[in-house]
């Protein structure tokens, strides 16, 4: 499957509208699924996997198959969309700990995706440990449960500078030791 997404993502960049319809229906059941888990709510699943879809049109043109999966590209864009959706809520994101994030991912990829996955996020587990506890804390707060640099400002009790240094800086740490 994700070799025929990759080539569909390939041929809606170009405008393609039947390859877009045919990316649809390959993906929107398992994203659904994601965005459901997300928000925990159909109604906001619904909405955030529409305007994702929206987002995948215009910016189709922007996914490179060098830099990961078709389906992992797509993922992240409904979650984002998912995410965005609770923080106009005012809703609490969906408070999951990286092990249960793992899980919604292996079940949302085909199995050969879950193997080179899996070999992903052992990957970046390691190189997080080479963080220091802030700036770990504020990456997994900020990338896998969606906080704002505002929000960790305020669950970490700390200056919003010095949340954003160490996003960065922990951000650029996890480049150099993923780029090895």
């Amino acid at each position: 499957m994700t070799d025929d997404l990759t080539v569909l993502l390939g041929k809606t960049a170009l405008g393609d509208q039947r390859a877009f319809e045919q990316l649809y229906r390959l993906s929107a059941p398992r994203l659904y699924g994601l965005a459901l888990l997300v928000t925990r709510r159909k109604d906001l699943a619904e909405e955030a996997l529409q305007d994702a879809y929206v987002s995948i049109w215009h910016s189709a043109h922007s996914f490179a198959a060098e830099r990961g999966s078709a389906h992992a590209w797509l993922s992240t864009i409904v979650r984002n969309r998912c995410l965005d959706k609770l923080r106009r809520q005012k809703l609490p994101p969906t408070d999951l700990s990286p092990r249960e994030w793992e899980e919604i991912a292996a079940d949302c990829l085909e199995p050969s995706e879950s193997v080179e996955a899996a070999a992903e996020i052992r990957r970046l587990n390691q190189c997080l440990t080479h963080l220091d506890d802030n700036q770990r804390r504020s990456v997994v707060l900020a990338y896998l449960q969606g906080l704002s640099h505002s929000e960790l400002a305020v669950r970490m009790q700390a200056p919003l500078g010095t949340v954003k240094a160490w996003v960065r800086r922990g951000m650029d740490k996890l480049k150099g030791c993923l780029q090895l």
